[in-house]
């Protein structure tokens, strides 16, 4: 099924659910909730609108509740429109959760301690892709070729800019010196295949639709995915031990033939600290009682299980989540839970 098909019939499932809410609720009160993702073109937004999709068609008949996702520039945006209660959950990168709690980083002197944590999702993988022409090694480091060039480094109010920033800072690599270009996922794809740039920034979850593009119209044969090497990784952990070793897979792209050796971070589905014990509850039972589901909406889920659902996370647990998470077992370390 291609990924257009996929997505309507997504929607038409979300149609459905809402009719079954109207019809089987008439006269009483819906709650409706929005969940903020990214670009259409990386992971949070297909998988957004999959929780979206499956906790609606769970929780409306019963409990009166639906969900919708909704596009964003990321992580940044997201965590304004949560300060704002302009939505009630949004998906995060580990790093930008991390600089948002801990008062990091464009955050500093004013933590963001209103947030909670939900649950861990997949893990964010660094895709810096450039033209082969530039990647004399092959590693991270040759971004320094692309100084005096144009290189997409995500939407001005993303986490996508603010980790690519944060990797390249740590490193040594002067960002300031490229022509930086301030470009969602799917429009960063379309400018590298008509060389509007040279290079652009991918964190998402494997395989991401803005990297598959890339490849299929542009070709391995002429761009590549540039990887890290050990001391590359001991250098970026120093500043911020959120990303760890990812390798993907050959095969992961069109015509990839080896594995790519990079790193990631994890990713956080999050609300505020004044959402509904109840809603929350809810929605994380939800999620993990229907993982399959998931794994069918992206694989990048298939990273995703109880075991793992509280690794990384960067700020406490909302009571809602633990609570489900206390009753499957799972053991909470005191610095998740809220005070």
């Amino acid at each position: 099924m291609s990924k257009v098909s996929f997505f309507k019939k997504l929607f038409l499932t979300s149609v459905v659910a809402s009719s079954l809410v109207v019809g089987a609720n008439a006269g009483k009160k819906e709650q409706k909730f929005i969940i903020a993702t990214a670009s259409t073109g990386g992971t949070y937004y297909p998988v957004g609108v999959g929780i979206a999709t499956i906790a609606s068609l769970k929780l409306a008949k019963k409990y009166k509740m639906t969900f919708s996702a909704i596009t964003s520039a990321g992580s940044g945006e997201n965590v304004d429109m949560l300060d704002k209660g302009e939505v009630n959950f949004g998906i995060l990168q580990g790093l930008f959760g991390s600089m948002a709690w801990q008062g990091k980083g464009k955050y500093e002197g004013h933590p963001r301690k209103n947030l909670r944590s939900i649950t861990m999702l997949w893990q964010n993988v660094e895709h810096f892709v450039v033209y082969n022409q530039f990647a004399k090694t092959g590693n991270i480091m040759d971004l320094k070729n692309l100084y005096g060039r144009a290189f997409s480094i995500g939407k001005r109010n993303s986490g996508t800019r603010v980790s690519g920033q944060t990797i390249m800072n740590t490193l040594g690599i002067d960002y300031n010196k490229m022509n930086l270009q301030y470009l969602g996922y799917t429009p960063s794809a379309k400018a590298l295949q008509n060389r509007k740039i040279d290079g652009m920034n991918i964190p998402a979850g494997p395989p991401a639709s803005a990297v598959t593009n890339a490849f299929a119209t542009i070709g391995a044969d002429k761009i590549k995915i540039l990887e890290f090497s050990d001391d590359n990784i001991k250098k970026i952990q120093a500043s911020y031990p959120v990303w760890t070793r990812y390798i993907i897979k050959a095969g992961t792209y069109p015509s990839l033939k080896k594995d790519v050796y990079t790193i990631a971070q994890p990713n956080l589905l999050v609300a505020t600290k004044d959402t509904p014990d109840e809603v929350v509850y809810l929605l994380t039972k939800t999620i993990y009682e229907n993982l399959p589901f998931l794994h069918s909406v992206h694989k990048a889920t298939l990273a995703m299980s109880l075991q793992k659902a509280i690794d990384g996370l960067p700020m406490p647990l909302h009571p809602g989540a633990a609570k489900f998470y206390k009753e499957k077992g799972i053991k909470i370390p005191d610095r998740l839970i809220a005070k």
